[in-house]
């Protein structure tokens, strides 16, 4: 079973998005625009697909108070969650990424097109039909296909 691990988002030196293996479960944070009486730092649990929908959030003093919240609510959180959730988030990432690495080859999706047919990034032929099977087949991690 994977242990969290927390990485620092590249953009904000007060950002961590914590992980369970390669899927992100969660993100601790400090909260731009609170009062300074306020507890600034935000953690928020879970990740979103259409079967998997009861995260939880909370506010700390610090980042060390907002990792042990983090920790209990992910104690809660994690037996709710089945391989055929994670599975699901993996395909939908896969999904999203093709899709806009298709757009960004300037290259029409095959829901696009009269035809219902299109060819893919990597050269492929695909249609309508078969578009998700080659998504999760060809550029999805192996590991997670």
């Amino acid at each position: 079973m994977p242990e969290l691990t927390r990485r620092a988002h590249f953009e904000r030196s007060d950002t961590w998005h914590v992980y369970y293996g390669d899927v992100q479960v969660g993100t601790i944070s400090v909260q731009p625009g609170l009062p300074t009486h306020a507890r600034q730092w935000r953690w928020d649990c879970g990740f979103y697909q259409a079967s998997h929908r009861h995260s939880r959030s909370g506010y700390a003093s610090t980042f060390e108070q907002a990792r042990v919240g983090f920790e209990a609510a992910w104690k809660d959180y994690l037996p709710r969650c089945t391989e055929a959730d994670l599975t699901e988030h993996r395909r939908q990432r896969a999904w999203t990424a093709w899709k806009y690495a298709m757009h960004d080859a300037g290259l029409p999706l095959p829901t696009q097109l009269a035809s219902g047919r299109a060819r893919c990034l990597c050269g492929a032929a695909i249609d309508i039909a078969v578009t998700d099977h080659h998504v999760y087949h060809a550029h999805m991690d192996s590991q997670h296909a």
